[in-house]
């Protein structure tokens, strides 16, 4: 069995602790030992990683990834236009993108077409394609009216969205799903703060009855659910029929909050401030300048989701980075630009940021694979974890940005195979490593 000795490097676990200096071992596809300051690990034959005082973690863990949609497109409504087969190579390419970013798994929060992350998934799992751990989203089911309705009464018009209206289309096409192989089933109870006909995103557009007869059909498949839910009355439905995964809960008033707390170790939220911040600042060459009303809406919700972060977070909530990086104006690659929204909106510290990125991404990943151990084995450098790792030139925990950039990312490693091998630290004066021990 192969073995890989990582040494002179520092160590950030994904515990949220500060990093040390040590040695890792890697066996196979685990991690078969850790040592911390000037200790040693036997070689008995390993290769050996001089990691020139680069700092090795975990791979990080996209809890809200949409690597089915296109990007061709400049507005929601052409986000259906892409065909099925270029759409399928599309999604391939995002999927390398975020591998090459450090992301060695992805919890999918809605496809451009039904099977767009099944197959790519199958590719992967496969061996026939590399590329990260994927959980399979379906598309978004909504309602008439709801986000992602982008049919015309003169002509056909689809987006990214399925339209089911009332329990029994939502059941239908929940089983559906199911049948053709998702992980995850995604429901849009709430609306969102884009320009008519999609509402305001303090309206709730879902049902309960309509939430139940999905979370029902999830139940008896063994699959997941997560929900695009910014309203309290969208949050609190998913809190009562068992959606543990909600999006965004941008208005939650201080009852649901605290409802989100009583259920803590049950739930992740992942607020997705990236396209809330863009859409506020840096969509006028896409036809969203800083005073259209759609820019305006979102730099108005970007002053109410800061608030509610900071009190789940405050409160012990599993709040979680990333998510709607798939749009033209929030591109995939673009995803680590979360870790300064966290510090700058939500008051994370970098430890906080990462260890929400890693740790808690392993616990979310865990959770929503239904079909597996539900066992968390990913998201620490620990021993009999997976050796999904990355190294980076540098303190993550000192500068946040070093993500932005891929070539910071000195080596990535899934299931103990190297995705990138490791390369050479770009500062020659970079060569010892500086952490505490």
């Amino acid at each position: 069995m192969t073995q890989t000795l990582f040494t002179n490097i520092s160590v950030f676990d994904g515990s949220g602790k500060k990093t040390y200096r040590g040695e890792v071992l890697v066996q196979g596809n685990r991690i078969k030992k850790v040592v911390k300051g000037k200790k040693r690990i036997e070689r008995n034959g390993a290769e050996v990683v001089d990691g020139g005082g680069a700092t090795l973690m975990p791979g990080l863990i996209n809890g809200h990834s949409h690597i089915g949609y296109s990007e061709e497109g400049t507005s929601l409504y052409s986000l259906g236009d892409t065909p099925p087969e270029e759409n399928t190579l599309i999604t391939m390419r995002h999927a390398q993108i975020l591998y090459d970013h450090g992301f060695t798994a992805l919890v999918c929060a809605a496809t451009g077409k039904t099977r767009m992350d099944i197959v790519i998934r199958n590719e992967i799992n496969a061996g026939r394609m590399e590329g990260p751990r994927v959980l399979a989203a379906s598309p978004e089911l909504t309602v008439t009216g709801g986000l992602g309705d982008a049919r015309q009464l003169h002509m056909h018009h689809g987006a990214f969205s399925i339209i089911c209206d009332g329990e029994e289309q939502f059941r239908q096409t929940a089983r559906m799903l199911c049948r053709e192989g998702v992980d995850i089933l995604k429901i849009m109870p709430s609306s969102d703060e884009f320009v008519y006909p999609y509402g305001r995103g303090d309206t709730t557009v879902m049902t309960e009855e309509e939430v139940a007869a999905v979370c029902q059909v999830a139940r008896q498949r063994n699959r997941r659910v997560c929900a695009h839910a910014r309203t309290s009355e969208s949050v609190r439905f998913c809190l009562k029929y068992g959606v543990n995964i909600i999006h965004h809960a941008t208005y939650a008033d201080d009852e649901t909050i605290d409802m989100l707390v009583e259920a803590k170790d049950e739930v992740f939220v992942v607020p997705a401030i990236g396209i809330t911040h863009n859409t506020a600042y840096e969509s006028a060459e896409f036809g969203m300048p800083p005073e259209s009303e759609i820019a305006l809406r979102h730099h108005h919700e970007l002053a109410i989701v800061s608030e509610t972060v900071k009190k789940l977070h405050a409160r012990g909530v599993r709040v979680l980075p990333f998510g709607d990086y798939a749009f033209a104006w929030v591109p995939h690659g673009t995803d680590a630009r979360d870790f300064e929204h966290f510090v700058n909106y939500f008051e994370f510290t970098p430890a906080e940021v990462l260890h929400a990125a890693t740790k808690l991404g392993g616990e979310l990943y865990a959770f929503a694979n239904a079909q597996g151990s539900g066992i968390p084995e990913m998201g620490e450098v620990k021993e009999g974890y997976l050796a999904d790792l990355i190294m980076i030139d540098g303190d993550p925990l000192a500068d946040l940005t070093l993500f932005q950039d891929k070539n910071n990312i000195l080596m990535v490693m899934k299931d103990g195979a190297y995705h990138k091998p490791p390369q050479p630290r770009r500062g020659a004066a970079r060569r010892v490593a500086a952490a505490a021990e």
